[in-house]
């Protein structure tokens, strides 16, 4: 195995050690945007629903008005309510939020796989566990993988991104303290530091 400690390797290890945490990085990102629009288009989907029911009630109740008073405004009032229902109805069979929901959370989810693949390389690489080389090619097909499921992936949209960028940056949604994963962990995994901190 190629040893990475070597002064004259040093750069070469650092240098594919940052295009790694870069990667990584941006994998990060690409996935919680793609759960965010899955969320984002899965409310959109809801709200359409409840304004096609609210819409096609308030059609029906109209329809009635006029039929029964013989009103005019009954008239007019079912007109532009049915009018604007079928537009709704046009756009939601167009553009299916609940299937665009769908499509982000199996990318997502893909993602989330390499995602942890590439936490597991810098885990690996950081230990001096892989040589520069073993890197590299688990490097290289690891940006294969990316390659295949952008291929085949959503658009993400700006919405998704800012939201993306709130949980990670403001909610911190992939950062935990030492504290808070010991209490994930059966009592034999934790952190010794932490569980010695914590005895009276």
């Amino acid at each position: 195995m190629e040893q990475l400690t070597r002064p004259d390797q040093a750069p070469a290890f650092a240098n594919l050690l940052a295009q790694i945490r870069e990667s990584y990085g941006r994998v990060v990102y690409s996935h919680k945007a793609h759960e965010k629009c899955a969320d984002i288009y899965l409310q959109d989907q809801t709200r359409m629903k409840l304004a096609q029911i609210i819409l096609a009630a308030i059609a029906t109740g109209g329809a009635l008005t006029a039929l029964l008073a013989d009103s005019r405004a009954g008239s007019v009032l079912t007109a532009v309510v049915s009018t604007c229902l079928v537009a709704l109805n046009l756009y939601a069979k167009n553009i299916d939020p609940g299937a665009l929901s769908e499509q982000h959370k199996d990318t997502a989810l893909k993602l989330w796989v390499v995602r942890e693949k590439y936490l597991s390389l810098l885990a690996d690489f950081q230990s001096r566990v892989l040589s520069r080389q073993d890197a590299s090619a688990r490097r290289d097909d690891l940006q294969g993988e990316l390659a295949e499921i952008y291929q085949q992936a959503p658009r993400t949209t700006e919405r998704g991104y800012r939201a993306a960028r709130k949980a990670l940056k403001v909610s911190e949604d992939m950062t935990f303290s030492d504290e808070e994963i010991d209490l994930l962990l059966p009592t034999a995994l934790r952190n010794a530091d932490n569980s010695a901190q914590r005895a009276p």
